[in-house]
């Protein structure tokens, strides 16, 4: 079996995420592989909460550099696939090669995960409709309208379907992949 683990972003990708992806998997001895609309510098951002806010703010963050394009890759040399959060998944869930990606993902039978906004990418390819997932609260909408079940839980899994609702939930969302990889 590969032990390689697709991490899919692009520019506005949450930081956190997806260095703690990274650095995560790494240290599980898994080899994670950056996936983006094409192979170059991607531009992160921060997500937090501020005082006095009604929703998060965000700030400029670090970069990470994108190993492939989307359109290189084929889920039968990956394990799993992880689709970061932040501002990406907007822009992301509208290329027709991930959303194929995705699905070819989920009819192999591996771990297919999202955080925070990932989620967006995961309705957007049809692949929420009667799971239970979570997700970042400002898109419980889009996840009610394809057909998923939200849960106000940090993380979900829903059999191959993993999905966490923020950076804030990486234990619980680390513990739920790692559990789908060894299976």
């Amino acid at each position: 079996m590969t032990r390689k683990v697709l991490i899919v972003t692009g520019d506005g990708g949450d930081s956190y995420e997806a260095l703690y992806a990274m650095q995560r998997l790494q240290e599980a001895h898994w080899e994670p592989v950056v996936a983006a609309q094409s192979r170059r510098r991607l531009h992160m951002v921060l997500h937090d909460i501020e005082p006095g806010w009604e929703t998060y703010v965000e700030r400029a963050g670090h970069t990470l550099e994108a190993h492939m394009a989307i359109t290189a890759v084929s889920a039968r040399e990956f394990a799993a696939v992880v689709i970061i959060g932040g501002r990406a998944p907007e822009f992301l869930r509208n290329d027709a090669s991930l959303l194929s990606l995705v699905r070819e993902f989920s009819a192999q039978d591996k771990c297919v995960c999202a955080i925070g906004h990932g989620i967006q990418v995961l309705a957007a390819a049809g692949l929420t409709d009667g799971r239970r997932v979570t997700g970042h609260p400002h898109v419980l909408i889009e996840i009610e309208r394809s057909g998923g079940i939200y849960s106000d839980k940090p993380a979900v899994r829903d059999r191959n379907l993993i999905t966490a609702q923020s950076w804030r939930a990486h234990p619980e969302f680390y513990r739920e992949l790692f559990a789908c990889l060894d299976r």
